[in-house]
């Protein structure tokens, strides 16, 4: 009978069980999904994938299964599984997945602490209407935040402190990468001139970059942790004032660095990678002089110095050391006497023989090596 109707004699056995069992109703067609699967999320986990979620709002599949992984769960479920699980919750919407340019390319720094990508983002709203400026820097190597310090406006003096600040917790940094914005470069203006940020740089033994102008991708890293801050901890929100917002965002910022797992660092988080280097080179400690002695007053002027060590303050030259040549040394204008410092060192005081008004007030910019 089997060959008769080209199917298995098990079928054959199994319509005859059916027929005797139920007559004729018996050999109706019958569902074919398996009663059970060894590949389904059991309910235990997918309640904690869910509730992963309402912890987590801005988790992806990828991260809760991570999470999943590292509290032990046995029979880890799939990302697509885990995925399906928050659809079926309305948890998370269906989206096509960007297409990434075929011409992209990711670059990192080998280690921790060899650059540091630095920029101004706003969108801190107070209760006043006042808004608020982030200074962020993340580094290169291990997407760690290692600065993220609110401000009422973003001048050279409070970006400098956060920039201090973030140096004094986690030390210098081989080299920073920077926009071409003035508060942390003045070789793009009419006249070229060494600001404070620049100054703090060249004092710590720190290489400055600069990006390409109209270039976002060279910052991409401190661009895409902008996203995350926006979409995370800013969106909609208003802060009673500025004490607060910094609280805040200090505890949002350690939890992204510490709890946080990252795709592109292969699911670790920023804080292990940052720590897991082999270190930076040791460097001296942090010269904060350039920050610490308010040197925009008008007793003050800079000056490049010339190949043959020589600088010029209203008509009166004086030498401050061929060795010098090139650097930018700050003087200050005495009644009786000129000071003139280099960094935080004192390098000489001269008589001042000339009584007439300091006209010229900053230096040339001058690329050093």
């Amino acid at each position: 009978m089997a060959e008769k109707f080209g199917v298995h004699r098990d079928t054959v056995y199994v319509w005859l069980a059916r027929y005797e069992a139920d007559g004729l109703d018996g050999l109706a067609d019958r569902s074919h999904r398996p009663r059970g699967s060894p590949l389904q999320m059991a309910a235990t986990v997918e309640a904690r994938v869910l509730e992963l979620r309402r912890l987590h709002p801005h988790w992806g599949p990828m991260s809760i299964r991570h999470r999943l992984g590292r509290e032990g769960v046995e029979r880890l479920p799939s990302v697509s599984g885990i995925y399906r699980a928050l659809m079926r919750a309305g948890l998370i919407e269906g989206q096509t997945r960007r297409k990434r340019l075929p011409t992209y390319k990711r670059w990192e720094r080998g280690r921790p602490m060899e650059l540091w990508q630095l920029d101004v983002v706003g969108g801190v709203v107070l209760s006043d209407g006042t808004e608020g400026k982030i200074l962020t820097g993340v580094d290169d190597h291990s997407r760690f935040c290692v600065c993220a310090g609110i401000m009422v406006r973003a001048a050279a003096r409070p970006v400098c402190g956060h920039f201090i600040d973030a140096m004094a917790r986690h030390g210098i940094p081989e080299e920073v990468l920077t926009d071409n914005g003035k508060v942390f470069t003045g070789r793009f203006g009419l006249r070229q001139s060494e600001v404070l940020f620049d100054k703090i740089c060249r004092e710590n033994g720190i290489a400055h970059r600069l990006t390409a102008p109209r270039s976002p991708t060279t910052t991409g890293k401190i661009e895409r942790f902008h996203r995350t801050l926006r979409v995370e901890f800013l969106s909609g929100r208003v802060f009673e004032d500025l004490n607060t917002a910094q609280s805040e965002l200090d505890a949002w910022v350690a939890e992204y660095n510490t709890e946080r797992p990252h795709q592109s660092l292969k699911m670790a988080t920023p804080a292990e990678r940052f720590g897991a280097g082999p270190g930076p080179t040791p460097t001296l400690p942090l010269d904060t002089g350039a920050y610490d002695q308010d040197r925009s007053g008008d007793d003050w002027v800079s000056r490049t110095v010339s190949v043959n060590g020589t600088i010029c303050v209203s008509n009166q030259v004086f030498s401050v050391g061929k060795h010098r040549g090139g650097h930018i040394i700050d003087v200050r204008v005495r009644q009786e006497l000129l000071e003139a410092w280099d960094g935080a060192e004192l390098v000489k005081t001269v008589l001042r023989s000339s009584k007439g008004v300091v006209r010229k007030k900053k230096a040339e910019y001058h690329q050093w090596h």
